[in-house]
């Protein structure tokens, strides 16, 4: 891996790519730092120092790298764009031209799924920007300058148009430099945390009152869990399950065509982390209509009350019983395994993909063409997918029970899901350009 990086950046055309990635990145942590106009920053730190940590914003605050929680520019960082893109991927299903579109995977119909995302994105941004003024409003006293209908104006406004920078840096990144943009914003946003990981970790060590031997063990502890938790998610997430298909040979005029051997490979965790994204979403959404709508009822006794406790509980535990939280973490669970299976079965037709290989003269040896193909896929599928979405729901819910202990990381297994897919495939993605101009890296050897 080292030697791919020396390889990289030896090479002028891929080290002006990397530099230029590297440029883009600088840019997008700057403006996170760049208040939205009508905040007071002054008072919204000392009043978010007050407030109690973790809720249901902590996942876009984590992918955000802290800009959400400073109300800056770039306060919603991507979070539209991937909602949009979710939109599609399920209006695609239900509307056939829009399917159509998707499959064709030329330019021009790539072209016109981008701009549709993008257009969707401009209205949950406005939407999500409008819903983020009326919260803080509601829930903070003295944050906005002037509050009314020209400062709200102002605010959505800037939200809006940080989003669609972050896309217009995406789009760069894709096209100019390395790796997939929204998914390097993404990554850097949440690494971007790890400096705070570490002084939690150090100021347990090292306590006011000195050197803390339960606090080592603890951090310790905490090491050795990360370590085995990336070893888990890099083995799961780069483990398929090879189907082997044969294709008959077969004489079109004077050539022989056919008669290959090649595999079909299915992914243990091919849904990736979206089950944990929708799942995380819909558990939270309640919790966002009452600190809008009802906001009075937060922390008070009752039903709402009871809802909200419950809804936040994936991402705080602080104020909220044993009983929220177990409750919680079982309907989490539930609906992240739920997920997977609907997004597996959305993106993976056995049905299809049975059509294509008969078509072509191919076959699963020992299984016969047509429906007992078919039925041999859908019955892998659905083992592995039940490997894989248990696995997701433990890998989310391992680190809630963190916040149960005195060391309160926000750093979830959402996050961890998402550096190691990244990272992964921007290092594929760098291997790549390396070996077309003839340089070996790890990949090889």
């Amino acid at each position: 891996m080292f030697q791919t990086i020396k390889n990289a950046i030896k090479t002028p055309e891929v080290r002006k790519k990397l530099l230029y990635t590297l440029l883009l990145i600088i840019i997008f942590r700057f403006g996170c730092f760049i208040t939205a106009p009508g905040v007071n920053a002054t008072e919204l730190a000392e009043q978010m120092k007050n407030s109690v940590s973790g809720s249901f914003t902590n996942l876009i605050d984590t992918i955000s790298g802290g800009a959400f929680s400073n109300l800056s520019i770039f306060a919603m960082s991507i979070t539209p764009y991937i909602t949009a893109s979710i939109v599609i991927q399920l209006l695609g299903m239900i509307i056939p031209s829009l399917q159509k579109m998707i499959k064709e995977g030329g330019e021009v119909a790539k072209e016109r799924v981008n701009k549709y995302t993008k257009i969707i994105t401009l209205v949950l941004a406005v939407v999500e920007a409008l819903g983020i003024y009326i919260s803080y409003s509601k829930s903070y006293s003295n944050v906005f300058i002037n509050p009314g209908f020209l400062t709200g104006a102002l605010f959505v406004i800037s939200l809006m148009a940080g989003t669609a920078i972050l896309m217009w840096l995406g789009d760069q990144i894709t096209n100019k430099g390395i790796g997939n943009g929204i998914s390097i914003i993404i990554f850097i946003g949440i690494i971007s945390g790890f400096p705070t990981g570490v002084t939690k970790l150090y100021r347990l060590i090292f306590t006011t009152t000195g050197f803390s031997t339960a606090g080592f063990a603890t951090a310790i502890a905490v090491i050795i869990g990360a370590i085995l938790l990336v070893t888990g998610v890099v083995w799961v997430q780069s483990a398929e399950r090879r189907i082997p298909v044969q294709y008959a040979k077969k004489v079109v005029g004077r050539k022989m065509y056919g008669g290959q051997n090649t595999h079909i490979p299915l992914k243990l965790a091919m849904a990736g982390v979206m089950p944990i994204i929708f799942a995380s979403s819909f558990l939270t959404f309640p919790a966002m209509l009452i600190s809008i709508f009802a906001s009075s009822h937060i922390g008070g006794t009752g039903f709402l009350a009871g809802l909200y406790k419950f809804s936040i509980a994936t991402s705080s535990s602080q104020g909220i019983g044993w009983g929220y939280s177990l409750a919680n973490a079982i309907v989490y669970l539930l609906l992240i395994v739920g997920f997977t299976f609907f997004y597996t079965l959305a993106t993976f037709n056995p049905a299809e993909v049975s059509q294509n290989i008969k078509q072509n003269g191919g076959f699963i040896p020992g299984i016969r063409a047509g429906k007992p193909t078919t039925d041999y896929l859908s019955a892998v599928l659905m083992r592995l997918t039940w490997f894989g979405s248990i696995f997701l729901g433990i890998i989310a819910i391992l680190p809630m029970l963190l916040r149960f202990s005195n060391l309160n990381i926000s750093f979830g297994g959402t996050s961890i899901l998402i550096i190691v897919g990244v990272a992964l495939e921007t290092v594929q993605q760098l291997e790549s350009q390396l070996i077309m101009r003839h340089y070996k890296g790890f990949l090889e050897k």
